[in-house]
């Protein structure tokens, strides 16, 4: 398998470059440039410590590392969509996060929250369709709930 390159800037040289925690990981973890504290019930920016440079045609996934909702965070938006062209020297990840809890949440410098992914960029044509042909399944849910 051909590996994909890709440039990474950090921003604190003295933190780690993002990495893959095992062989079988689809992601490379992100981690906390700065001490980060988050009021309740409030959205807050986490620097990230990367810029990076998507090779052409290709795009990032941002997302929450899966323990994150046991610090009491969510990512405010779900997932972040970093787009190739948000590649500049300054252009630092940040993982927008929303403090679900009545506390103070405070992430550490050097902790892994965040994970990314370099994916393919697909030439989409849209078509405007007034009918499609395949069945209707029934709306959200509708194959049931277990």
């Amino acid at each position: 398998m051909k590996k994909l390159q890709v440039k990474i800037k950090r921003f604190d040289r003295t933190l780690p470059l993002p990495t893959k925690q095992t062989s079988g990981a689809a992601c490379f973890d992100l981690y906390a440039r700065v001490d980060t504290k988050i009021q309740p019930k409030s959205v807050g920016y986490i620097p990230l410590n990367v810029a990076i440079e998507a090779p052409k045609e290709h795009w990032v996934l941002l997302a929450a590392r899966s323990s994150l909702h046991k610090r009491g965070l969510l990512p405010a938006n779900g997932i972040g969509i970093v787009d190739e062209d948000f590649s500049g020297d300054g252009d630092e990840f940040q993982l927008i996060v929303y403090n679900f809890t009545d506390e103070l949440v405070t992430i550490e410098r050097n902790a892994r929250i965040a994970q990314a992914m370099v994916i393919p960029t697909l030439d989409v044509k849209i078509i405007d369709a007034k009918k499609l042909n395949r069945p209707n399944r029934g709306g959200i849910g509708s194959t049931g709930v277990n």
